[in-house]
């Protein structure tokens, strides 16, 4: 077997959830293109439906299911479709979250309400997913990734609570990963600024002067932003048996930020 083999996912199936655009479809697509089949889920159905369409050019299966993340029968369901129409679960990636209202805000300004729909979106959302994905995987296990951020190393600034719940993302992987082993391997990425259209319209990065003028303020060696397939690529690693020796991991991927 040569080295590129351990990447291969040839007869896997994955579970990406956020799956329909961004980072999202980013890993989707590199999942397929590496051999696994694809359950893509997300809220808009349109969406996932485009996804699923580019999997299955690559040859690959692949279906759509309309998901709330946050909501348990929701995830559930996702689980018991993915088995029946795709045969199986190997792979989990819990990448749906953000912010549920698009507005970063100042913890002191935030409302219990508005706290308790970010931790919904990205830390209860992650749980859930891990657990319906461990009850899904059979006795030859699996692999979950959660899609965690740069801003959990913390130090946010009008962004406390995205930060908080992305650092409560680390600590979970780190927990189930204990729970898990040796059967099912859990490990996050940690995205930095992702040229995803939602980044740059939040960005106003329309020109690029503007474009240089954040990659300054956001201090990137590497003097670019990321795009979805440089977290693609951190996340085949970990689903792949290139990583078999490794769980409880957090790697960041932030252009050296």
């Amino acid at each position: 077997m040569s080295v590129l083999d351990l990447f291969k996912l040839d007869g896997k199936v994955a579970v990406v959830t956020g799956g329909g655009k961004g980072i999202g479809r980013g890993i989707v697509l590199a999942l397929a293109e590496a051999g696994a089949d694809v359950a893509i889920a997300a809220r808009n159905q349109a969406e996932i439906d485009s996804v699923a369409a580019e999997v299955e050019a690559l040859g690959r299966k692949a279906i759509g299911v309309a998901t709330d993340v946050t909501n348990v029968d929701h995830i559930d369901r996702l689980a018991s479709q993915t088995v029946s129409k795709l045969g199986g679960i190997d792979i989990w990636v819990n990448n749906a979250g953000g912010l549920p209202d698009g507005t970063p805000r100042w913890l002191t300004r935030t409302s219990p309400e508005q706290f308790d729909a970010q931790i919904d979106l990205n830390l209860k959302a992650v749980f859930l997913g891990c657990v319906a994905a461990a009850k899904a995987m059979d006795e030859n296990g699996g692999a979950i990734i959660n899609i965690s951020s740069s801003s959990s190393r913390g130090g946010n600034v009008k962004n406390g609570p995205y930060g908080a719940s992305k650092a409560a993302v680390n600590n979970l992987t780190n927990s189930f990963s204990n729970e898990m082993a040796p059967k099912i391997r859990v490990n996050a990425v940690a995205p930095g600024p992702i040229a995803t259209q939602n980044f740059i319209d939040s960005m106003k990065m329309t020109t690029p002067e503007r474009e240089e003028e954040l990659k300054g303020m956001m201090n990137l060696p590497m003097d670019r932003f990321g795009q979805p397939e440089d977290i693609g690529a951190a996340v085949l690693f970990l689903a792949s048996r290139a990583s078999s020796w490794m769980t409880g991991q957090t790697i960041f991927v932030t252009g050296g930020s």
